[in-house]
């Protein structure tokens, strides 16, 4: 395991080099390691208008969602203003509602600024334990 946690943290690091971030120069990168093995990067994408601007976890899901992919396992995000990056960089509430629609209880996120400086996470217990979710839509 210990592993793809150094691999998905240096490609989420690549990711940020990617980053068009005229407005807020605040960079952020990711990498979703699919349930079929492969990973998936991204990184976040600003607007002058700022609504239609796209963050990198969901860049990093759309990507292999318009692949066919729709189950993960974990996935490494950093962040930082200039390329100075955060020790965490959390990621934000649309993110944390659409990771929610493609992952289980047993989902990692992984939080960081280098492949030897970060902490895992279990998604549902602390990152976004108060989820609404599919599941909350089929409840009677």
């Amino acid at each position: 395991m210990e592993n793809i946690n150094k691999k998905l943290m240096k490609l989420a690091i690549e990711a940020t080099e990617f980053a068009y971030v005229p407005y807020s120069n605040f960079r952020v990168g990711a990498a979703i390691l699919a349930k079929n093995g492969k990973i998936y990067t991204g990184c976040n994408i600003e607007n002058a208008s700022y609504t239609p601007t796209n963050c990198a976890e969901r860049t990093a899901i759309f990507k292999a969602v318009s692949e066919g992919v729709t189950e993960f396992k974990k996935i490494a995000i950093v962040g930082g203003p200039n390329g100075n990056l955060l020790e965490s960089c959390s990621p934000c509430g649309v993110c944390r509602q659409v990771i929610a629609e493609f992952v289980d209880k047993d989902f990692e996120m992984i939080l960081g600024n280098s492949e030897d400086n970060y902490t895992v996470y279990k998604f549902f217990v602390d990152i976004f334990p108060f989820s609404f979710t599919k599941d909350d839509l089929n409840k009677k």
